[in-house]
């Protein structure tokens, strides 16, 4: 199986169950990875028959920052239909992890789509 991950890829964003969580943006820390459809045996070392990782960051940000949001869930949800539809992907996994609670390090999503 071949994947293209995204690792930690930070994205300043407002996202919040309350509305004062909402008055300030928030890092989120995204882990995404991708199944292309295409082989990697058949790419001819030519950037044109893969996934242009810059080009699925680029549309990542765009629409994390594109409105608020309440919860991650919603976020990553979004950003699984969006890749699946944009990219010739035929799987995508999107962790998304919030710095909310003080006691943990982080809380965490993880979402897999197929087509």
């Amino acid at each position: 199986m071949n994947l293209i991950e995204i690792n930690e890829l930070k994205i300043q964003c407002f996202v919040g169950v309350t509305d004062e969580e909402l008055l300030r943006p928030q890092v989120l820390l995204f882990d995404i990875s991708i199944r292309p459809l295409q082989s990697w045996s058949k790419l001819n070392d030519n950037i044109r028959n893969t996934i242009d990782y810059v080009a699925v960051v680029q549309a990542v940000e765009v629409l994390v920052q594109s409105r608020p949001r309440r919860l991650i869930e919603t976020m990553a949800e979004e950003i699984a239909e969006m890749l699946l539809k944009t990219f010739p992907i035929n799987q995508c996994r999107i962790r998304i992890q919030k710095y909310i609670l003080p006691q943990t390090r982080s809380v965490a999503v993880v979402l897999t789509r197929s087509i």
